[in-house]
């Protein structure tokens, strides 16, 4: 009965009455999200015509701002008053907009209220008074904080004054440059040049020239732009430098005596046919039938580079080397990396060793975490490793031949455990004396290069889990973990539905190995059909990006409760700190150090990782559009690589090198953007460009200062 009078209740309550209620409900809980459906069971609406009317109301408020949807049909009261706090997101067309630090939409900002805020500044702003079916606007009042202040182009220069030219996207307006801020800078040079001002009244920002990095086109002055675009350092400081040229490179006795002494065991090093700085090496004897003791050495870099030193505090600056299409940045001195620390063959080094006894099936027996000495007899490059495997002969043939063995071993045993198989190739660039590329070629992972992976990974594992694993009452000590989350389950379902087309199926609920296990199986099916690349891009922008952090998650795609990096301290960061930590856990029985200092260290290697990866990708890009140039007015087949509201960017099939037909130029129709299916559809004539087609493409435009190709369709 009481369930009868409620709906009629229910029924009675009018517009006006369901808004105040609702206006009530927000006001009173102002910091929390509640999704449609707890609103419909706090306030009681029963039947479907109050359902609907209630949604109809949620719409008007958000309309009104009274209230944010932060996410599909979840809302939150707006609580900002006049005045907001954000991030300043600056577009070359006038579009600025701050993206609000307590969440909600974007709110634009129209330049003429924009203060001259730079991009990813931190602003505060005032809010306009909301007109109805309009989006938020604002007006800057503050500028807190200043994201960047240099930027990089080319100088032009007139009689009397100057102007810097700048590629950047976010940046509409020349920057200003009085003569005598020029620095001997001349029309044609590229140029990092500091914002100083920036005046009221002033259409253009006002600069100093920094650094004059040499002529636009030359190679060497390129690639130093694209690593000053992205705040990367382009040359090494001097007086780290010198700092390491003091460094000495004979090992003391008493060192030696402190180490296990590796050196008269059959060790070598396998790397890249251009690698420099080698550091890591692999041992290998026989203990007795089916048992092996094998040594993953890893360069001392920690027992060179004291903490907190000057050598120290630039490697942690930089927290990686930067790999450019033709040079590396090293993260450390050259005298260090590719000298003192390098496992260079024939030479005493100092290491920081796992030494394993494993069988041939990969099943390790026994394994320790020891201060070493080696020299290695053999430096081979995967190629030369490679020929061994696949011949059965070569130096140390029976060594490089068991260390195989036991490596697919624990390929085999990963994959089983659920870790998910990408073997992408990478795009490789020949290039000649001067820079300029002459031919492009495929590198893909063969068994000599998942030998050494295997190993790396088994030590990385292993180092984690020594510190990570503890008995159940114990709290492990604090330490740098290599995590990789779940991947995102909005994004799974999303690949789901595309690979559907393709009549793959793949699962998006169960366990984490049921979900990775369909992945690997997909990966497999799709191997050496037209659609693998393309299946293999969606199924990795499906991933969580892998990052360091002291709240150890596990890895998901390597299927590993414990990982960490510790093979590589010459060109990472967080190996040094690992090396140090174990250290001082296991040689000194030190105490554990502080979380936070450890995680504020671990945020900044996974953003330094990120930024130099855009800088190679940046690398890439010059390097391809470098390449075409000659090519402009040749067709390609090529496959569609990624669809936006701007465009239909073209990958060729022949050399990998992507560019976009740009969106005004399907003028066939009116094409609309299809975000969840991947595609441009046109509204009147229906056709439809999808992510995967094949399509004949002619190279339309090649602009090296953009770095940007643009391809013309051929029908």
């Amino acid at each position: 009965m009481a369930k009868k009078k409620e709906k009629k209740a229910g029924k009675r309550m009018n517009k006006k009455q369901l808004a105040e209620k609702l206006m009530q409900f927000f006001s009173e809980r102002p910091n929390d999200v509640f999704s449609l459906k707890y609103i419909f069971s706090e306030l009681k609406l029963t039947t479907h015509p109050l359902k609907m009317l209630c949604i109809d109301i949620l719409h008007d408020m958000r309309a009104d701002d009274y209230i944010a949807e932060i996410d599909k049909n979840k809302f939150k009261f707006n609580s900002h008053g006049k005045e907001l706090v954000g991030t300043f997101r600056r577009k070359s067309n006038g579009k600025n907009f701050i993206v609000p630090e307590e969440g909600g939409d974007p709110i634009f900002i129209a330049e003429r209220n924009s203060a001259h805020a730079m991009n990813n500044d931190k602003v505060r702003i005032m809010l306009f008074a909301k007109r109805r079916n309009r989006d938020a606007e604002g007006e800057v009042i503050e500028i807190l904080e200043r994201a960047n202040d240099t930027f990089v182009g080319t100088l032009e220069v007139a009689k009397s004054y100057a102007f810097l030219v700048t590629e950047n996207r976010t940046l509409a307006n020349d920057i200003f440059i009085p003569k005598e801020k020029l620095k001997g800078g001349k029309t044609g040079d590229k140029a990092i040049v500091k914002v100083v001002e920036w005046p009221d009244k002033a259409k253009n920002p006002i600069g100093q020239v920094i650094d004059i990095l040499g002529k636009a086109g030359d190679n060497t002055t390129e690639m130093h732009a694209i690593l000053a675009e992205f705040g990367l350092p382009y040359v090494y400081p001097k007086n780290v430098e010198t700092a390491a040229d003091k460094i000495s490179d004979i090992i003391p006795q008493e060192e030696i005596d402190k180490r296990e002494d590796f050196r008269g065991i059959t060790t070598f090093t396998i790397d890249p046919r251009d690698a420099k700085d080698f550091d890591d090496a692999l041992s290998i004897r026989k203990l007795k039938d089916n048992l092996w003791e094998v040594g993953v050495h890893i360069a001392d870099v920690t027992h060179y580079v004291k903490e907190g030193g000057i050598i120290d505090r630039e490697g942690e600056k930089r927290a990686t080397s930067v790999y450019l299409v033709d040079r590396t940045i090293p993260m450390l001195p050259e005298r260090l990396s590719n000298y003192i620390c390098s496992l260079r063959p024939d030479e005493e080094k100092l290491t920081y060793s796992v030494i394993f006894d494993i069988t041939e099936k990969g099943e390790v027996k026994d394994f320790r975490i020891v201060h070493t000495i080696i020299k290695s007899d053999r430096r081979f490059t995967y190629e030369e490793a490679q020929q061994i495997i696949e011949t059965g002969e070569g130096d140390f043939k029976e060594e490089v031949l068991t260390l195989n063995m036991i490596a697919k071993a624990l390929r085999e045993k990963r994959f089983s455990s659920g870790a998910i198989n990408f073997d992408r190739y990478e795009v490789k660039f020949e290039i000649d004396e001067k820079g300029k590329p002459i031919s492009v070629y495929f590198k893909e992972a063969k068994d000599s290069n998942k030998l050494i992976e295997e190993f790396m990974l088994l030590a990385n594992r292993s180092v984690a889990e020594k510190i990570g694993k503890v008995p159940k009452n114990k709290k492990p000590k604090v330490f740098p973990y290599r995590i990789h989350d779940l991947p995102d389950p909005e994004k799974l379902d999303n690949l789901a539905q595309f690979i559907a087309r393709f009549g793959y199926k793949i699962r998006t609920s169960g366990t984490k190995t049921d979900v990775s296990k369909s992945i690997n199986h997909l990966l497999d099916d799709i191997q050496g059909k037209k659609e693998e690349n393309l299946i293999e891009t969606v199924s990795i922008r499906a991933m969580q990006k892998a990052r360091y952090s002291v709240e150890n998650i596990g890895h998901y795609g390597l299927a590993f409760e414990y990982y960490t990096h510790f093979t590589s301290p010459i060109r990472r960061y967080p190996d040094m700190m690992v090396h140090r930590l174990l250290t001082k856990y296991l040689d000194q029985g030190g105490r554990s150090v502080s979380a936070v200092k450890y995680e504020e260290l671990c945020d900044h290697s996974s953003n330094m990782e990120q930024i130099a990866a855009n800088a190679e990708r940046a690398s890439i890009k010059y390097k391809q559009v470098e390449f075409m140039m000659d090519k402009v007015g040749q067709v390609y087949d090529g496959v569609i690589s990624g669809v936006t509201e701007w465009g239909l960017y073209v990958e060729l099939n022949e050399n990998k090198c992507e560019g976009m037909i740009p969106i005004r130029d399907l003028d066939d129709d009116y094409y609309e953007f299809d975000e969840k299916n991947y595609c441009l559809r046109g509204r009147k004539n229906k056709r439809t460009y999808s992510l995967g087609d094949v399509i004949s493409v002619k190279v339309a435009r090649a602009n090296l200062e953009k770095k940007q190709l643009d391809f013309a369709l051929v029908d």
